[in-house]
């Protein structure tokens, strides 16, 4: 069975431009401690998450990684295609690139493998875990709650991916009581260890709270990070005036730098 796509796309049912939800909430915290928050926010997550890396060739892997990598479900190591190109050509066709381990023939094996990582307090298996039960994949039921435990649970390991899908959760009130405040604090918190797409959703929020400076200055980060989605955001907001000149040129000089930056020759050759 072949590895999975890795889910750290934009998640199904991520908010959308111009959906008319507001981003801020209520916020009971005193002022000083959300101005220093808020803060904390612009200032911090501007790199990408080290996760994000292809353990093997060490680059980053391009967005969305759904499309630029696969995740082994033996070791949950997300690898790139070009790596993966790489180990086929070395005759590692039924082999884990990583690990060497063989691969998983059917659902049942696969799922027998992420859940003996789940044992082992893995966040990234926790969290994939949680993935296949919000999708009803691998043979399993579709159930959003246990969804929401497990992710809850990778979060408390440190998944950024985690929070992102809370995020979305919450946000959109999928199978919880609907607390766009407390996606918008999942999103947050992923945002500022450098989980690419919940920087990107929080501009969407802020866009469609009428906050298009701040949305702006969101995407911008992300772009620089080699998110296209944001790239074109802010396009189309220097276009209709909500962003300068300034901005979108860099943008597009930062996109174009961590674009350059996760080429390679073998992922060149895919």
């Amino acid at each position: 069975m072949e590895p999975v796509d890795h889910p750290r796309n934009e998640p199904a049912g991520a908010p959308a431009l111009n959906d008319g939800a507001a981003a801020a909430g209520v916020d009971d915290r005193p002022a000083a401690e959300v101005a220093r928050y808020s803060e904390r926010l612009l200032n911090e997550g501007h790199e990408r998450w080290e996760g994000d890396r292809c353990p093997i060739c060490f680059l980053f892997v391009g967005l969305p990684m759904g499309k630029y990598a696969k995740v082994n479900q033996c070791c949950m190591k997300m690898v790139c295609k070009g790596c993966r190109l790489a180990a086929r050509q070395r005759g590692l066709n039924n082999r884990c690139p990583f690990c060497r381990t063989p691969r998983p023939t059917d659902d049942a094996s696969t799922l027998a493998m992420i859940q003996k990582r789940v044992r082992k307090g893995d966040a990234a298996a926790i969290n994939h875990l949680g993935q296949s039960y919000h999708r009803g994949a691998l043979g399993l039921t579709k159930d959003v709650p246990r969804a929401i435990e497990l992710w809850t649970e990778s979060t408390e390991l440190g998944s950024v991916d985690a929070h992102s899908m809370l995020g979305v959760a919450y946000y959109n009130g999928d199978c919880v009581e609907e607390d766009k405040p407390r996606g918008i604090r999942h999103w947050q918190e992923a945002a500022m260890k450098g989980h690419v797409i919940s920087r990107h959703l929080l501009g969407v929020a802020e866009f469609n709270e009428g906050n298009h400076g701040l949305a702006v200055q969101h995407w911008l980060i992300s772009a620089k990070m080699g998110y296209e989605k944001s790239l074109n955001a802010i396009r189309k907001r220097f276009m209709d005036g909500r962003a300068t000149k300034a901005q979108y040129a860099e943008a597009l000089r930062g996109y174009g730098d961590a674009a350059e930056e996760m080429k390679s020759h073998q992922r060149e050759r895919q």
